[in-house]
C-alpha cells in the first residue's frame, strides 16, 4: 500500500472523505463553442468545473446540467457517469504529495482518477461502479494514518 510521508501523516488523519450523491460527467467541447459555453453555462451551481485551455473547453458538471444544455453544443465528447469525492481538509497550496498518495492507492486498487484542484481543496472523479472501492481504500488510508 502507498503510504503518506511523516509530515503528511497528520493531514490524512484529519481528512474527511465527502461522495457528492450526483452523477457526474466529464464534457469536452469545441473551441469553436467557447462563446455559447460562457453564456448558456454562466449559471451553474457548485459542484461544476469549467476550464478554458487553448484546445477546448472542459466541464465537470451534474448529468441533470448537462441534459439541460448538451442540444445546444453540436461538437463535443462526453464520459461517464462518475462520482465525485471531495477531500474535506484545507490544503496549503505548498503541501506536496497529497494527490500522490491517493493516486497511487487507488491505482493499486486499478481505480482511475479525474483530479481537479481548487485554491483549498482537491476533488477527485471516479467510475461511479468504482465510487464504492474508491472509498474503502480511501478510509484505510485514513484510519491507517489516524
Amino acid at each position: 500500500m502507498i503510504k503518506p510521508s511523516p509530515e503528511m501523516k497528520p493531514i490524512f488523519s484529519e481528512t474527511k472523505v465527502k461522495e457528492h450523491e450526483d452523477d457526474y460527467l466529464i464534457v469536452s467541447i469545441s473551441r469553436n463553442e467557447e462563446d455559447k459555453a460562457r453564456e448558456l453555462l454562466k449559471d451553474l451551481k457548485p459542484w461544476s468545473s469549467i476550464t478554458f485551455d487553448p484546445d477546448e473547453v472542459s466541464l465537470v458538471l451534474r448529468d441533470h446540467d448537462w441534459s439541460e444544455f448538451k442540444g445546444d453544443f453540436k461538437d463535443f465528447n462526453e464520459e461517464g457517469p462518475y462520482r465525485l469525492l471531495t477531500f474535506d481538509i484545507i490544503l496549503d497550496l505548498d503541501l506536496v504529495g497529497f494527490l500522490s498518495v491517493v493516486s497511487g492507492v487507488l491505482a493499486e486498487e486499478g481505480i482511475s482518477i479525474y483530479a481537479v484542484s481548487t485554491y483549498l481543496r482537491d476533488h477527485i472523479l471516479v467510475k461511479k461502479e468504482d465510487a464504492d472501492r474508491a472509498n474503502i481504500a480511501l478510509k484505510r488510508v485514513i484510519e491507517a494514518n489516524g
